[in-house]
Parts: structure tokens; C-alpha cells; sequence
């Protein structure tokens, strides 16, 4: 199980002070967060991709490769790389450099994204959402697995003898997970390529989140890619934690109640029996976060969004410090002694490489003994 850590990239207000932290400082706070999150022994630090006010990530692998100067052993991903927007050249080049200078530490969620005006700054409409999706998830996959693409389609200009550079270290891609909140049509591709399904599961009753992730799941199958509870599944979740539970609460009442995307809404208490949000002691986050998997199978990585809402910097490397001490280890215990060995892994880039490896001398003993039969 890959544990870790996404941040959406708010610059929010302080309820308690205030205050508003600069741009700047919400940068330099995402590569602190980071270097925390390597520090306690978590495996993942994911970005996610803004266009708008009030958040600060617009360029997601620009951040991601200045933290990969000052890791070493964390995956480094995004939250969501907008598929609809970016051009799949642009994404396959920047991927590419970015697996290159982390030294294959990197994977990628695909979403649409959930903001309607990017889709016209870029020069899209937000009603072919969808087929930009598919459309362009095909041409990315394609300059990532073929040397030379000869490519036409609806939404860009044609390819003709195109090579994408640099090209994918070791041969190898990264790994795609596709992320989706509502859309079945992304648990299908995801499904079609074998690629992993990531379900931010923070906002909705778990029976929503349970539809999507069965689908994903049966269509795998469908698709050959192995049994249904090998699928490679990933989620969401979110805390504050204190050691006193009341504690939590107390201090984390006022950046609820005033947060951006939930604030003024339903009640701490309704939100959190109601989804994977967990305000209390290391315990009850424990408790809560192994509940996942009776709702939604094995699965390969959970991440927490934990610097949202105007929350300050210290406050988020306090928590990080107290889940790593309190949380991390028995959570690690946990998933370890439930998990079946038939389910896989979450990939990395060094099992990919290894498989394609084992595929080609596959293919290689296949085509040896063909050569003697004929």
C-alpha cells in the first residue's frame, strides 16, 4: 500500500487570524510539505493542476521536478493532470523530462478537471469534455509507445513522422491513473487500458464512490487485464488530528466551517459520518481509514489532503509529524496482513521496467521456438 499525502493548492484564509498567505509562500509551503512527507517515511506527494483563483499549482511538474532535487525516494504525482486542456504532446514531454530527472519517481492522474472556465482560456468548450478525454488520452499513450507517430483526430491539428522528446526513461511510460469524482466513461478507459482508477473519494457518500470503483473493477476483468480485485484502485481521505480528540475538533472547526469548497454547508459531524473525513485522535484515524477497504475491496494507494482551508504551515508538518509516529506504522501493519497475495502492488517504475523486460524475453522465447517449429 502506498500511503501519502495530495494538496489541491488553495490559498485560503486563516478563519482563526486573518491571515492570507502570499502565493509564494503556499509554493515554498508545497515543497515543505513534501520533504515532510519523505521525511516521516510516507511514499507519495501529489499536486494538483489550477488554472484559477484561488489556487496556485498551474504548472504542476515545474514544482514536482524542484522537489525531486531535494528527495530521493518518494513517488512524486499529480492530484490531476487536466486531459481535456493540456495538449497531449505538452503532457507526454513534460512527463518524460520529469520521470528523467526524478529518476522514474513519477506517476500521473488524468481528470477533466471540475472548473468550466478553463475549458474556453483554452481554447476548448467544456460540452466535448469527454471526448477530449478519450481522444487525447489515445494520442498521449501513443507518443509514450511509439517512436514515431502518424496521428489524426478531432480536436488538434494532425501529426505526421512525430517524435516526442525525451522519450520515456527506460522505455518505460509512467503510470497512468485516471481520476474521476462522476464520470463512468473514465472508470471505462482506465478499465480499457489496465491503467489504475483513482477515486478522490472526500466529498460524497461512499455508495457513490462504490458504483464507480465497481464498474472500473468489472470492466478490468472484462477486459483481461486480471481479476477484479486485482485492479489497481486508489483513494482519497482526509484528517486533523491532536491527541485529545476534542482538541481536534476545537481547532479544526473554524477552517471547516469557513473552507472554500465545504464551508457554510453541512455540519462537521454530518460531513465526517458521512465521508472519509476524519477529525479526532491518531486512533480514530486509524480506525476510520481501514474501514476503506471494507467499503471498496484492496486497493493500492491512499492519500490524504491535509493543507487545505487556510490551515498554516506549521499546523500541516505538526500533523504529518504525529501521523507518521502514531498513524503511519499501523496502518502499514494493517494493509500488510489483509492483503491477499494475488492483488498486486501499486506499480512503480522499477516493477514496470521489470514486466516489460519479462514481456520482451516472453516474446523473444516465443518467436525462438516458432523459428525452430517452422
Amino acid at each position: 500500500m502506498q500511503i501519502g499525502v495530495f494538496s489541491v493548492s488553495d490559498i485560503t484564509t486563516d478563519p482563526t487570524t486573518g491571515r492570507t498567505p502570499t502565493e509564494n509562500e503556499r509554493i515554498k509551503a508545497s515543497v515543505a510539505i513534501a520533504r515532510k512527507v519523505e521525511e516521516i517515511g510516507m511514499d507519495v506527494y501529489a499536486l494538483g493542476e489550477h488554472h484559477n483563483r484561488p489556487f496556485f499549482s498551474s504548472s504542476p511538474t515545474t514544482t514536482l521536478a524542484y522537489i525531486a532535487a531535494q528527495t530521493e525516494r518518494i513517488t512524486l504525482s499529480t492530484a490531476t493532470t487536466l486531459i481535456t486542456t493540456n495538449d497531449p504532446v505538452k503532457i507526454a514531454e513534460d512527463f518524460a523530462m520529469l520521470q528523467h530527472l526524478s529518476e522514474g519517481r513519477v506517476d500521473l492522474v488524468l481528470g477533466r478537471g471540475n472548473t468550466a472556465p478553463v475549458y474556453p482560456w483554452f481554447g476548448k468548450n467544456i460540452q466535448d469534455g469527454i471526448e477530449l478525454a478519450i481522444e487525447n488520452y489515445s494520442l498521449l499513450r501513443k507518443l509514450w509507445d511509439e517512436d514515431t507517430v502518424n496521428w489524426s483526430g478531432k480536436f488538434r491539428t494532425p501529426l505526421q513522422n512525430f517524435t516526442s522528446t525525451p522519450r520515456p526513461l527506460d522505455g518505460v511510460a509512467p503510470f497512468v491513473w485516471h481520476g474521476s469524482i462522476r464520470t463512468p466513461q473514465i472508470a471505462e478507459v482506465a478499465a480499457y487500458y489496465g491503467d489504475g482508477f483513482f477515486a478522490n473519494n472526500i466529498f460524497w457518500p461512499k455508495e457513490h464512490y462504490q458504483q464507480l470503483i465497481g464498474l472500473y473493477r468489472e470492466r478490468y476483468e472484462h477486459y483481461g487485464h486480471g481479476k477484479a480485485d486485482q485492479a489497481i484502485v486508489g483513494l482519497g481521505g482526509q484528517f486533523f488530528m491532536r491527541k485529545n480528540s476534542q482538541d481536534a475538533v476545537k481547532e479544526f472547526r473554524p477552517y471547516f466551517d469557513n473552507a472554500p469548497v465545504y464551508g457554510h454547508g453541512p455540519s462537521l459531524e454530518d460531513f465526517t459520518s458521512q465521508t472519509p473525513l476524519t477529525v479526532g485522535s491518531p486512533q480514530e484515524v486509524i480506525e476510520k481509514t481501514l474501514t476503506f477497504r471494507e467499503a471498496f475491496g484492496d486497493y493500492q494507494r491512499q492519500l490524504f489532503l491535509i493543507d487545505h482551508a487556510g490551515l498554516p504551515l506549521k499546523t500541516v508538518l505538526e500533523q504529518l509529524d504525529l501521523f507518521g509516529e502514531e498513524v503511519l506504522p499501523v496502518l502499514r501493519k494493517e494493509y500488510a496482513a489483509m492483503k491477499p497475495a494475488h492483488v498486486p502492488d501499486a506499480p512503480t517504475h522499477a516493477s514496470r521496467v521489470a514486466a516489460a523486460l519479462e514481456t520482451k524475453v516472453t516474446e523473444s522465447a516465443t518467436a525462438g521456438a516458432a523459428g525452430q517449429d517452422a
